[in-house]
């Protein structure tokens, strides 16, 4: 059974609460808790067992009882029972590597820098500090966990927060490092250490969660993503925190959303009422892009969850939960059309190694540009790596610098044989002396081009929307050359000079002087080739040609996308397979820079009779609009059904029966 059938409409509610608040929970109404949160279309309330302050909001003799909770009243026990009886989930929350108590109380305890100070805040900064695993401290937190799993052997679900890889000189991690054959002088083992010590911590703390309460749902946050290879067996499903108005931005949960959606687990997405990041009291999102980030969820085969921070006293803020409700209403009415649906791609793009994990995972400039390039050239994909099957994909995109060695390259040499194609960028393909590693790469040798700055010529007939003129490439390439039977679909212009003290031609580049036999893009049968990384080049520039390039490209290698539309670039699609249907997905928001580091959605943006081109195997029964069921027109021919959207006002769903 899915664990999270019934948690389609969550909310994750915040409680870090300071011990130097009176009060708390003092005026914790149940019923009008929990029918705040039946009025807001919730079907799930993450409440708090433990915050990162490290209180306890249930009755206990344990200390680390938050002070001001009323004597013998049950925090924990009170939000639960009210929320059952609606009908309504509710997961506990328990914070785990940040515990200000544990850490005040037991200093010997805390994390340290090889520094010796404590990995976190300073003492005169407003913050927390980290706790080490292999210190007593998680024989004490799991102490506090076996309170709970007695008081509730039914629970819902845990949410254990705060499972960083977090290297530590204690003299805790040190015993462990010399245990496991690691040296903390060295960086790269406290490293190590640090990724070792989390997966113990969440191998005990998941089995301690199924020996007491088997059906629980687990999942263990703020886990970079590239650790799901490892991490999967731990979780019962994937929650993608990504608050894009905060730190993370609105290409980061399309990017990991399809990336976590291969694992074949249910994956939720979690945003935030607030303006900006957590506890942003007072800062309300606007109404607009709530309804986006949730509606972009469903569109990718997720569930939603939107964070809050419940008042210290207990009562949900209305004008909060109003918001919540509108974003969920819709939510609900299209939830029919989303429940067990699966994304259907023809893509794969290989997601960008990182030497280092860290807690956000941040976006690589090849993953950013490429998510964004192709989410806007309308092309299903999703996020690969090295463990990934690759047999349902017809393209594999390897992005400017993906390391491919001779066991990978054995697998795709495989997936060519199958009916696979490729297109590698930059250096990808190639080892660190240029030289091809990928034996189906159409390239014979490579050198570094001398000039920081080329300009780019296209083939007319291949690239005819693009105006006839020599476009600029700001990134350094590869001087490359090709197989003899390979196709050159753009050539590389040199300018006059590089530019320098010594001698520079106006305000910026160099200008464009010399057509070369260099390829700025070839193919050769199943395999395209571009000598240089055009997804960081359109992260950083977003000139319009790299774009067209890469389009060009995919449709030399695999021909026809699967979803055309005449929708503007800002709108983005997908198509999901459910049952015997198929349902596009639209979303016509715009984004704006209103604020310094702040993307804001304010405004819906409708759009009018918009054409739809899907590749569908089948003439289907009927198409209509989804929630609306209203019926619209299509004809189907040679394999493809077409449409015109009559009107798109935020999300929409149109649905091939």
């Amino acid at each position: 059974m899915d664990p999270l059938k019934h948690g389609f409409r969550q909310v994750h509610l915040d409680f870090h609460t300071n011990p130097l608040i009176p009060g708390v929970g003092s005026k914790f109404d149940a019923k009008a808790f929990a029918r705040t949160a039946k009025n807001a279309h919730v079907d799930s309330v993450t409440v708090f067992a433990k915050c990162h302050h490290g209180h306890l909001y249930f009755d206990t003799k344990h200390p680390s009882r938050h002070p001001t909770l009323p004597k013998g009243f049950n925090l924990l026990r009170a939000q639960i029972d009210a929320l059952h009886a609606e009908g309504i989930r509710a997961p506990i929350y328990v914070s785990v590597e940040l515990d200000e108590f544990a850490a005040n109380a037991h200093p010997e305890w805390l994390a340290l820098n090889p520094n010796g100070s404590p990995v976190g805040f300073g003492p005169l900064e407003a913050g927390w500090r980290f706790l080490d695993l292999a210190s007593p401290y998680l024989d004490y937190m799991q102490d506090q966990l076996a309170e709970v799993l007695d008081m509730f052997p039914s629970a819902d679900g845990f949410f254990f927060d705060i499972m960083i890889d977090q290297p530590s000189v204690s003299k805790w991690a040190k015993e462990r490092m010399a245990r496991w054959g690691l040296d903390p002088t060295l960086e790269r083992d406290r490293s190590r250490y640090g990724y070792r010590i989390v997966l113990h911590a969440m191998d005990s703390i998941s089995r301690q969660v199924k020996a007491a309460c088997p059906k629980a749902t687990v999942y263990f946050n703020s886990r970079p993503f590239h650790y799901l290879p490892s991490d999967v067996k731990y979780l019962t499903h994937i929650e993608i925190e990504s608050l894009p108005s905060g730190s993370w931005g609105y290409t980061y949960f399309p990017l990991n959303i399809r990336y976590a959606r291969t694992f074949g687990k249910p994956c939720l997405g979690m945003t935030a009422r607030f303006h900006k990041g957590w506890a942003d009291f007072g800062g309300l999102k606007h109404k607009a892009a709530l309804k986006y980030e949730v509606s972009q969820m469903i569109s990718h085969g997720a569930r939603c969850s939107i964070g809050d921070q419940m008042n210290p006293v207990g009562t949900l803020d209305k004008a909060a939960w109003d918001l919540i409700g509108h974003a969920y209403a819709h939510v609900e009415a299209s939830q029919p059309w989303c429940e067990d649906a699966k994304q259907v791609t023809q893509i794969a793009l290989f997601r960008t190694p990182v030497e280092q994990a860290t807690v956000l995972d941040p976006m690589s400039k090849p993953d950013a540009g490429a998510v964004r390039m192709l989410t806007q050239l309308r092309h299903q994909f999703d996020v690969v790596s090295y463990e990934t099957d690759l047999k349902d994909y017809q393209l594999l995109i390897l992005p400017d610098r993906i390391p491919v060695d001779t066991k990978y390259a054995l697998k795709l040499t495989g997936f060519l044989k199958e009916g696979g194609t490729i297109l590698a960028t930059g250096t990808s393909g190639l080892d660190a002396m240029l030289k091809r590693i990928l034996p189906s790469l159409p390239v014979v040798q490579a050198t570094l081009s001398p000039f920081t700055t080329t300009y780019v010529r296209y083939n007319k007939k291949l690239f005819p929307d693009l105006p006839a003129t020599d476009h600029v490439n700001y990134v350094p390439t590869l001087r490359v050359k090709g197989m003899k039977s390979a196709k050159i679909l753009a050539r590389i212009v040199e300018p006059y000079f590089e530019r320098s003290h010594e001698h520079f031609c106006s305000h910026f580049q160099t200008p464009a002087a010399k057509l070369t036999k260099w390829p700025a893009a070839l193919q050769r049968g199943s395999v395209g080739y571009i000598p240089f990384p055009v997804f960081s080049a359109y992260a950083e520039h977003g000139n319009l040609h790299y774009k067209k390039l890469v389009d060009g490209c995919i449709q030399q290698l695999i021909g026809r996308p699967m979803l055309e539309t005449n929708a503007p670039s800002y709108a983005e699609t997908s198509v999901m397979r459910q049952g015997k249907s198929t349902v596009v997905h639209f979303l016509a928001y715009c984004p704006e820079r209103r604020a310094e580091g702040l993307d804001i959605i304010e405004d819906e943006v409708p759009l009018y009779n918009t054409t739809l081109s899907l590749a569908l195997s089948e003439k289907p029964r009927k198409a209509y609009l989804a929630p609306s069921r209203k019926e619209i027109d299509f004809t189907y021919a040679d394999g493809r059904v077409e449409a015109v959207v009559p009107e798109i006002e935020g999300h929409q769903m149109v649905v091939f029966e």
